[in-house]
């Protein structure tokens, strides 16, 4: 094994004593450290106690990553809180990209109907709160020299205390409960989540963030309307929460935590979406709530990446001039970080986009999005014509086209399942942000970056999403 103080990196594990050391260690310092998820279902179904849990899927070296992409990334990531909370207070804006991709996309338009409800109704809660994850665009060059593994450049990363802090923040902004309740936060979780020691961390993390312990409940989705009711009789519609071990105590939930509800599985039936209304038209302060939830659309980033058809390509996208001031430093630095994304509508850009996603050859250079989060859900390169002609030609513009971007090459070694892969990996880098808001005021009351993710994923993969079982875990070493 090349040793680290030598000029190769990442070593080569040509030792077989050397390298089962560094996996056992690996395996037992990421069970230790609770960097790990419960089985697939094979192995779960002979775990009757629930008891079994396994190493997250790592990589054995940080990956190389430019510090001065790092430092950027990490630099704007106020700025998107700050555009992404004026994009949720624009209902007009919101409504009318929703209409463009709800004949074609029927979880979206539910949603949709959902806030029109709660809008008749009248919404009682005003604090939004956000936990949100911006991807930094890695499109850059590596230096050419060999990179030495004499010295290790590894930044901080709090982004458990960082969100934790945001979820405090919600819980405090909402105050005592007029009914005289114990007051808590409450996550809504997915049935069987694997990923559930991630979540445990930021709970963890949450109870010992203030001197006064904040109480924590995680609820499955699926259990809302069992264990949650509206408090009768009062105007305030106050959601209460009731312990399924103990429903004889009444907790007044300030922060609805949503770790669930992003796409279509998680409402099997009409009663799921019952589930979703009732959060959002309580007045416990949802993270997200719908507005903010579908601000995050597939769509929006392409309308904010989008030239108008008479500008240049240098020029500013009209929809991110709508919410900051063109000219200014935020607006520049944000413009700078867009990659090229175009609609498959029937406009003018639409149809130029579409002949790309049509031809066989030009297709290879970008990936189609529906207005989804989470692997597992994109079509690129020759897939890109065979999922368009599945679907009616009306329903493209619930689409978006994204050129691909290509990333320098890197190696490292994934350790998944308790094997080694070796070979070419793609790094993504996500930066964590909390922004707390009044929808009615604008008032931002927080607004900070909180620590990034480092998702990679071998090079012949196409999706990265860890949870969904295709990247790992992975640190920065800043070159």
């Amino acid at each position: 094994m090349s040793s680290l103080t030598g000029g190769s990196y990442p070593p080569a594990l040509d030792d077989a004593l050397e390298q089962d050391r560094l996996v056992q260690t690996t395996k037992d310092w990421t069970i230790a450290n609770g960097l790990a998820v419960r089985p697939p279902p094979a192995l779960a179904a002979n775990d009757s106690e629930g008891i079994l849990a396994m190493s997250a899927p790592v990589t054995l070296f940080p990956s190389p990553f430019p510090k001065s992409c790092f430092e950027e990334a990490t630099a704007i990531q106020t700025k998107y809180n700050e555009l992404y909370a004026r994009i949720s207070q624009d209902e007009d804006f919101l409504s009318g990209l929703v209409q463009e991709v709800a004949g074609g996309d029927e979880f979206i338009a539910e949603l949709w109907k959902i806030h029109l409800r709660v809008k008749e109704e009248g919404y009682v809660q005003t604090w939004d709160l956000t936990i949100s994850r911006h991807l930094a665009k890695t499109e850059y060059s590596l230096l050419k020299e060999p990179i030495s593994a004499s010295s290790l450049d590894l930044p901080t990363n709090n982004s458990a205390e960082g969100l934790a802090a945001g979820l405090a923040a919600a819980f405090h902004a909402y105050g005592k409960s007029a009914l005289d309740h114990p007051t808590c936060v409450l996550f809504l979780v997915q049935d069987g989540e694997r990923n559930v020691f991630d979540q445990r961390h930021l709970e963890y993390a949450l109870q010992s963030s203030t001197s006064e312990p904040i109480p924590v409940f995680r609820l499955p989705f699926s259990q809302i309307l069992t264990h949650t009711a509206l408090a009768p009789s009062s105007p305030g519609r106050q959601l209460l929460y009731h312990p399924p071990h103990n429903p004889s105590l009444t907790f007044e939930v300030a922060v609805a935590y949503l770790r669930a509800g992003y796409g279509p599985g998680d409402y099997p039936d009409a009663s799921a979406f019952e589930a979703r209304h009732q959060i959002e038209r309580s007045a416990a302060i949802a993270c997200p709530t719908i507005l903010t939830q579908l601000a995050g659309m597939k769509k929006v980033q392409q309308v904010l990446a989008t030239p108008p058809e008479s500008a240049s390509a240098a020029a500013a996208p009209s929809a991110l001039q709508r919410f900051v001031r063109p000219g200014s430093d935020a607006h520049a630095a944000l413009w700078k970080t867009f990659t090229n994304i175009y609609p498959l509508d029937a406009t003018p850009a639409g149809l130029a986009a579409r002949r790309l996603a049509l031809d066989a050859e030009a297709c290879q250079k970008y990936v189609m999005k529906p207005q989804r989060e989470g692997g597992g859900n994109n079509f690129y390169r020759a897939a890109i014509p065979r999922r368009l002609a599945e679907i009616p030609e009306e329903h493209w513009g619930s689409y978006i086209l994204m050129e691909l971007i290509t990333p320098p090459p890197v190696v490292n070694t994934i350790l998944r399942a308790g094997k080694l892969e070796h070979g070419g990996v793609i790094c993504e880098l996500g930066v964590y942000g909390t922004c707390l808001w009044d929808q009615k005021t604008g008032e931002v009351l927080r607004n900070e970056e909180s620590g990034y993710l480092l998702r990679t994923k071998g090079d012949q993969s196409e999706e990265g999403g860890v949870a969904a079982g295709y990247g790992c875990m992975d640190s920065c070493r800043l070159v």
